[in-house]
């Protein structure tokens, strides 16, 4: 059990398999993650340095790459004859197993809930008539249950939107941090925003980014103020079990 000073205690099991790769004059390593949830679901997914590298789609029964397999060396090489996806299927039966026993030893305990922090930011410096993406960063929220609505001008987009997985926090542990994403083509005057929703906010957080290249863009420094802090296939090592509660008074 581990307890933090504001009384929210959580039930986490860390097992972390690693090998260190000597193909290279530089040494690698690459971790094998299993995260198990209270709902009875289970995530699989390879580090590699850090940077994930694929993991298991469940319902699909296939391995997705989150990096590009026509890197070199091929990033698939380094999984050849490994049976990923049965040993996926026999760590989630674990995960139900082990999840159940938590539950049990914290069913009394009430949920915590942390509200999430989002900003609103450009990917590249904006140009006018040129394609760019709005990334909309959502962090620090528990459970993971997020759901993110873009609008231009006050009406709700839903062309060329995207949302990323989930993925541990970096700043703020036992939390949760996602990505959503939208393509646009910039046009002076015109408005966008993000809204989240989340069961632990009291109302919607929405953030505001408007095209207007009369005064400089700050879209480029604040996404490298962001940088590897909150790189977008980073996610925490280990395996992990967490079940969040907070002590009744």
């Amino acid at each position: 059990m581990v307890c933090r000073s504001d009384m929210k205690c959580s039930a986490v099991i860390f097992l972390i398999f690693s090998t260190f790769c000597a193909c290279s004059k530089i040494p690698h390593e690459i971790v094998y993650v299993v995260g198990c949830f209270v709902n009875g679901s289970a995530e699989v997914q390879f580090e590699y340095d850090g940077e994930e590298m694929l993991y298991v789609d469940f319902q699909q029964k296939e391995i997705v790459y989150t990096v590009p397999t026509f890197l070199n060396p091929d990033p698939s090489l380094f999984f050849t004859g490994l049976s990923i996806i049965r040993d996926a299927e026999q760590n989630g039966m674990l995960c139900k197993a082990a999840t159940e026993v938590a539950a049990t030893m914290l069913k009394n305990i009430p949920d915590k809930e942390d509200p999430p922090d989002s900003i609103l930011y450009s990917s590249e410096e904006v140009e006018l008539g040129v394609e760019n993406s709005l990334i909309c960063f959502v962090n620090n929220f528990f459970p993971p249950s997020i759901n993110v609505i873009w609008t231009k001008n006050g009406d709700v987009v839903s062309e060329g939107v995207s949302l990323s997985r989930y993925y541990p926090s970096d700043s703020q542990p036992l939390t949760f941090r996602q990505f959503s994403t939208l393509t646009f083509t910039p046009k002076q005057g015109d408005v966008y925003s993000c809204t989240v929703e989340h069961p632990a906010l009291e109302r919607p957080n929405t953030r505001i980014w408007e095209v207007d290249l009369g005064h400089p863009s700050i879209g480029l420094d604040i996404y490298c103020g962001v940088g590897l802090t909150v790189a977008l296939l980073g996610v925490a090592t280990g395996t992990f079990l967490i079940t969040k509660r907070r002590f009744g008074h």
